[in-house]
């Protein structure tokens, strides 16, 4: 629905066309009685207008900067960044979250340095620390036990435990989970398995990794350098966790159960990391609908400096800036805050800028696990993240048409000049590898909405994750129609009388059934 909001030169207008009417004689029956067309709300009539370019470009330059050093979670850029994100939030006049004394929700979080030497002994092999396996848990280990293999090892189903006891053994599983082979959701899905193993009694977790979504050296250079994770709990087992190359299915022997394994493996050192989700609250006009909140989300970190971006470097620049990804979307985050608080939508809108999304979508995860608002009070959660863009026409939106608010978003980009490409490069499972997943997983209906692509081609790797994405690249043209059309969507998602939903047959809809019952 558009809105008309008249400025005082128009009233004055209204008001004379009102005396002139009063004035007249009374048309004819037929006159009468015709209804009058509706008034279309233009571009230049709506709140989103109170976003500019100054502004847009002025939040980008400073989020990006060079004296923010890539804003890695944990450092100062970091840190500064999440600072610069709460103020902007306190002088818009915006409450922190129920609950909250401020706009941090802090995060228990650990930096592990890299493992030492280790090995696996099966059989007559023996398998190496950073060659034939990496090391995901801190835990040491030092022992010797039986095999037991369970599948994906996250059910007790079939496919997974299936009853067995697993007591005291050492649980062999595949690597990721029927439904993902990226990076992010094969992290998330190993954690679960250890927690999953630790509590039935196993000693140890193996996962044999055969996937070619990413190749074994790049894995093994990745995940033996320094990791960031969530801190565990103080009362959850910790259990060594190893990933092991069976590109060749070399080691299908450990699928047999009762296999003897001997594996010495180093503890990890680690460090404890201050960081934070930026958290606020637009409150909602409507005495009932205001209860319900439509969640706006983007992550502010970035890789940081030189190696920690993995990517080539130069002498006159080391710096992973991260202007589109991710400033672009939490520049969005700060101008839909500034839009809506001017004037509110009928239900509340809940800003929540996360950290850690690059190190394995821990912010957003975090927020899932301890949500600010009830998660069945969430009604939808519309993410921004950014690879890139190839096609300033348009706006990406990952999930446009798996949960509920085509209508409102294709509005939305249309009332600024653009257009909408519903899960460009399908190929690339984009839809869980960012951190509206997190929320989707709980059952809240979450599309991320991207820069505008169709294909992820030279022009995105040219700036994606390179020390070249700094704002002198960035077309601020394009930044202000993104950032504008983003808060009109989230006006007309809060305004809308039946909330959206997932598609029947998703598979997030069950987890949508049992967290809104």
């Amino acid at each position: 629905m558009f809105f008309v909001f008249c400025q005082p030169a128009y009233m004055k207008i209204l008001l004379f066309c009102g005396l002139l009417i009063a004035l007249m004689p009374a048309a004819p029956m037929a006159m009468a009685q015709s209804k009058p067309k509706p008034v279309q709300a233009t571009a230049a009539s709506l709140p989103e207008k109170v976003i500019t370019k100054a502004e847009t470009e002025a939040h980008l330059r400073f989020l990006a900067a060079d004296e923010l050093q890539g804003r890695r979670t944990g450092d100062p850029g970091s840190l500064v960044a999440a600072r610069y994100i709460a103020e902007q939030f306190r002088q818009l006049g915006l409450k922190p979250a129920p609950g909250q004394t401020d706009y941090f929700q802090m995060i228990p979080m650990l930096r592990y340095g890299t493992p030492g030497a280790g090995t696996i002994m099966v059989g007559r092999d023996t398998l190496k620390q950073g060659v034939s396996f990496v090391t995901l848990s801190p835990a040491p280990g030092n022992l010797t036990a039986e095999t037991m293999y369970v599948g994906y090892g996250l059910t007790d189903g079939p496919d997974g435990y299936n009853g067995r006891d697993v007591k005291g053994k050492i649980v062999v599983a595949q690597v990721g989970s029927p439904e993902t082979t990226t990076g992010g959701g094969m992290t998330a899905a190993s954690q679960q398995k250890r927690r999953m193993a630790a509590e039935k009694g196993a000693v140890a977790v193996i996962e044999l990794y055969t996937q070619a979504t990413y190749p074994w050296p790049f894995l093994t250079r990745y995940l033996s350098g320094e990791q960031t994770a969530l801190k565990p709990a103080a009362d959850e087992p910790q259990i060594p966790h190893l990933w092991v190359d069976n590109g060749k299915n070399q080691l299908a022997i450990l699928k047999e159960a009762g296999q003897m394994v001997r594996l010495q493996t180093a503890p990890r050192p680690r460090t404890e990391l201050k960081a934070m989700n930026v958290v606020a609250v637009v409150e909602g006009t409507d005495p009932k609908l205001k209860n319900e909140y439509v969640l706006l989300s983007a992550h502010y970190d970035h890789v940081g400096v030189g190696k920690q971006g993995g990517q080539a470097i130069s002498a006159s620049d080391s710096i992973f800036n991260g202007a589109r990804d991710n400033a672009f979307g939490t520049v969005g985050l700060l101008t839909a805050a500034k839009a809506l608080k001017a004037r509110p939508p009928k239900r509340s809108v809940l800003l929540v800028a996360y950290t850690a999304e690059e190190v394995g979508l821990l912010g957003s995860r975090y927020y899932a696990e301890h949500p600010l608002i009830p998660l069945n009070q969430t009604i939808f959660n519309l993410n921004i993240d950014a690879a890139g863009y190839n096609d300033t026409s348009v706006v990406s939106v990952i999930g446009l048409d798996r949960t509920g608010a085509r209508i409102d978003i294709e509005a939305a980009a249309r009332a600024f000049g653009m257009g909408v490409v519903a899960d460009p490069a399908p190929e690339q499972g984009l839809f869980d590898r960012s951190d509206n997943v997190s929320l989707a997983a709980k059952g809240v209906p979450a599309p991320t909405f991207s820069p505008g692509f169709r294909t992820f081609d030279e022009s995105l790797a040219r700036y994606y994750h390179q020390v070249t994405d700094n704002p002198d690249t960035i077309d601020f043209d394009y930044l202000l129609k993104f950032c504008q059309a983003y808060a009109r969507a989230a006006r007309l998602i809060a305004d809308r009388p039946i909330r959206p939903m997932w598609i029947a047959g998703d598979k997030y809809e069950a987890a949508a059934k049992a967290l809104y019952k």
